[in-house]
């Protein structure tokens, strides 16, 4: 079993900064593609980014292309998500998930492909 905790969440002023960061306990890190993805209150689950398990290569929305970048710390065990330039339109929880097998990438992520899921963190954007 794998265990995600997220955390960095909070409320944000528009065109704020938050950074976002997801433990991760009980598998080889290092070789599972992770992903963000967002709910919004009465929308489906989507997917934010991703970012390949050598940390070579990464997806992104295009909603959030150019103001979010994920990375990873496979030393530490964790992914990150620094969110910049936030809209109130970004208002969601937000969900690290780890990829059902490892060397694998499904993108664009689909939910279907990640078996581990963190409890969410929210973010609140006010405008």
């Amino acid at each position: 079993q794998v265990q995600l905790v997220e955390s960095g969440g909070g409320l944000v002023q528009a065109g704020g900064s938050l950074r976002l960061s997801c433990a991760a306990s009980g598998r080889t890190f290092s070789t599972y593609t992770m992903a963000w993805f967002r709910q919004a209150p009465g929308k489906e689950r989507d997917s934010v980014a991703s970012i390949r398990w050598t940390g070579s290569s990464t997806y992104y929305a295009d909603s959030v292309k150019g103001r979010f970048t994920i990375s990873r710390d496979n030393a530490k065990n964790t992914v990150y998500l620094q969110m910049n330039s936030l809209k109130p339109e970004d208002t969601a929880v937000y969900y690290c998930a780890a990829e059902s097998l490892p060397y694998r990438t499904t993108w664009p992520p689909r939910q279907s492909s990640y078996d581990y899921w963190g409890q969410g963190t929210q973010v609140t954007v006010s405008s």
